[in-house]
Protein backbone atom coordinates (compact mmCIF):
# COMPACT_ATOMS: atom_id res chain seq x y z
CA UNK A 1 0.00 0.00 0.00
CA UNK A 2 1.56 3.21 -1.09
CA UNK A 3 2.04 6.13 1.62
CA UNK A 4 -1.33 8.00 1.69
CA UNK A 5 0.75 10.90 3.84
CA UNK A 6 2.55 13.88 1.91
CA UNK A 7 4.22 16.82 3.23
CA UNK A 8 2.03 19.94 3.97
CA UNK A 9 4.07 22.91 2.79
CA UNK A 10 2.69 26.44 4.51
CA UNK A 11 2.10 29.28 2.33
CA UNK A 12 5.21 32.20 3.16
CA UNK A 13 2.70 34.31 4.67
CA UNK A 14 2.16 31.64 7.81
CA UNK A 15 5.76 30.35 7.63
CA UNK A 16 7.02 34.05 8.31
CA UNK A 17 4.21 35.17 10.67
CA UNK A 18 2.80 37.67 8.63
CA UNK A 19 -1.14 37.84 7.82
CA UNK A 20 -2.36 35.95 4.90
CA UNK A 21 -2.43 38.80 1.95
CA UNK A 22 -5.82 36.78 1.05
CA UNK A 23 -7.55 37.16 4.78
CA UNK A 24 -6.96 40.77 4.72
CA UNK A 25 -8.38 41.43 1.51
CA UNK A 26 -11.90 40.02 3.68
CA UNK A 27 -11.15 41.31 6.80
CA UNK A 28 -14.28 43.35 8.07
CA UNK A 29 -15.46 43.31 4.82
CA UNK A 30 -19.12 42.54 5.92
CA UNK A 31 -18.97 45.09 8.56
CA UNK A 32 -18.26 48.03 6.86
CA UNK A 33 -21.15 50.36 5.53
CA UNK A 34 -21.73 50.43 2.10
CA UNK A 35 -21.19 53.70 1.11
CA UNK A 36 -22.51 54.92 -3.03
CA UNK A 37 -21.27 57.24 -4.72
CA UNK A 38 -23.05 60.44 -5.45
CA UNK A 39 -25.73 59.78 -3.14
CA UNK A 40 -26.73 62.44 -0.34
CA UNK A 41 -26.01 61.25 3.35
CA UNK A 42 -28.17 61.15 5.96
CA UNK A 43 -27.93 64.58 7.68
CA UNK A 44 -26.77 64.29 11.49
CA UNK A 45 -27.58 67.13 14.15
CA UNK A 46 -24.39 68.52 15.57
CA UNK A 47 -24.48 69.62 19.19
CA UNK A 48 -22.53 71.23 21.87
CA UNK A 49 -23.27 70.90 25.94
CA UNK A 50 -21.95 73.51 28.26
CA UNK A 51 -22.33 73.67 32.04
CA UNK A 52 -21.32 76.31 34.34
CA UNK A 53 -22.99 76.56 38.22
CA UNK A 54 -26.46 77.20 37.35
CA UNK A 55 -27.25 74.69 34.60
CA UNK A 56 -26.31 73.66 30.78
CA UNK A 57 -26.46 75.27 27.54
CA UNK A 58 -27.27 73.16 24.79
CA UNK A 59 -26.55 74.31 20.95
CA UNK A 60 -28.16 71.82 18.20
CA UNK A 61 -27.19 72.94 14.52
CA UNK A 62 -30.78 71.82 12.58
CA UNK A 63 -30.53 74.19 9.37
CA UNK A 64 -33.24 73.59 7.23
CA UNK A 65 -35.70 72.25 9.58
CA UNK A 66 -38.99 74.25 10.79
CA UNK A 67 -39.82 75.13 14.36
CA UNK A 68 -42.96 73.20 14.25
CA UNK A 69 -40.98 70.07 13.02
CA UNK A 70 -38.09 70.14 16.47
CA UNK A 71 -39.42 68.03 19.35
CA UNK A 72 -37.44 68.34 22.70
CA UNK A 73 -38.08 66.30 25.85
CA UNK A 74 -36.48 65.98 28.93
CA UNK A 75 -36.87 63.57 31.30
CA UNK A 76 -34.95 64.29 34.65
CA UNK A 77 -30.96 63.83 33.75
CA UNK A 78 -31.97 62.85 29.89
CA UNK A 79 -32.51 65.51 26.80
CA UNK A 80 -34.34 64.45 24.09
CA UNK A 81 -34.05 66.34 20.76
CA UNK A 82 -35.84 65.32 17.41
CA UNK A 83 -36.71 66.89 14.32
CA UNK A 84 -38.09 66.32 10.51
CA UNK A 85 -35.69 66.86 8.25
CA UNK A 86 -36.50 67.62 4.25
CA UNK A 87 -34.01 68.55 2.11
CA UNK A 88 -34.10 68.70 -1.29
CA UNK A 89 -31.34 69.53 -3.62
CA UNK A 90 -32.29 70.13 -7.54
CA UNK A 91 -29.80 71.18 -10.44
CA UNK A 92 -30.93 72.01 -13.78
CA UNK A 93 -29.71 73.04 -16.98
CA UNK A 94 -32.37 74.99 -18.94
CA UNK A 95 -35.65 72.85 -18.42
CA UNK A 96 -34.01 69.20 -17.71
CA UNK A 97 -33.55 68.18 -14.32
CA UNK A 98 -30.05 66.27 -14.46
CA UNK A 99 -30.19 65.75 -10.99
CA UNK A 100 -32.50 65.46 -7.92
CA UNK A 101 -31.64 64.28 -4.27
CA UNK A 102 -33.83 64.48 -1.51
CA UNK A 103 -33.92 63.02 2.13
CA UNK A 104 -36.84 63.06 4.08
CA UNK A 105 -36.29 61.43 7.51
CA UNK A 106 -35.99 62.18 11.01
CA UNK A 107 -32.57 62.97 13.52
CA UNK A 108 -32.63 62.48 17.02
CA UNK A 109 -29.72 62.77 19.33
CA UNK A 110 -29.95 62.18 23.55
CA UNK A 111 -27.72 62.93 25.74
CA UNK A 112 -27.50 61.82 29.76
CA UNK A 113 -26.40 65.18 31.53
CA UNK A 114 -24.94 64.74 35.21
CA UNK A 115 -27.53 66.70 37.12
CA UNK A 116 -31.45 66.45 37.04
CA UNK A 117 -33.23 69.29 35.02
CA UNK A 118 -35.60 72.02 36.20
CA UNK A 119 -38.15 71.47 33.25
CA UNK A 120 -40.49 74.60 34.27
CA UNK A 121 -37.76 76.97 34.21
CA UNK A 122 -35.98 75.35 30.68
CA UNK A 123 -36.56 77.44 27.44
CA UNK A 124 -35.80 76.89 24.14
CA UNK A 125 -35.40 79.17 21.27
CA UNK A 126 -34.59 78.43 17.46
CA UNK A 127 -33.23 80.98 14.65
CA UNK A 128 -31.08 80.51 11.73
CA UNK A 129 -30.94 76.55 11.97
CA UNK A 130 -29.58 76.40 15.92
CA UNK A 131 -31.69 75.46 18.57
CA UNK A 132 -30.35 77.15 21.84
CA UNK A 133 -31.30 75.55 25.08
CA UNK A 134 -31.32 76.97 28.33
CA UNK A 135 -31.23 74.26 30.92
CA UNK A 136 -31.31 75.14 34.93
CA UNK A 137 -30.10 72.31 37.17
CA UNK A 138 -32.88 71.44 39.31
CA UNK A 139 -32.06 72.25 43.30
CA UNK A 140 -32.41 70.89 45.99
CA UNK A 141 -31.95 67.07 44.47
CA UNK A 142 -30.12 65.18 47.15
CA UNK A 143 -29.79 61.79 47.12
CA UNK A 144 -31.67 59.51 49.94
CA UNK A 145 -29.80 57.47 51.68
CA UNK A 146 -31.77 54.36 52.94
CA UNK A 147 -31.78 52.55 56.35
CA UNK A 148 -31.43 48.91 56.08
CA UNK A 149 -33.42 47.51 58.74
Amino acid sequence: MANLLSRFAAPRSIASGLPDPFDELFKGFFVRPVEFPNQPAAPTMRMDVKENEEGYQVHAELPGVKKEDIQVTIDGGTLSISAEVRQENEEKEGDQVLRAERYFGKVSRSVQLPHEIDEAAAAARFADGVLELTLPKRQGTSSKRLTIS
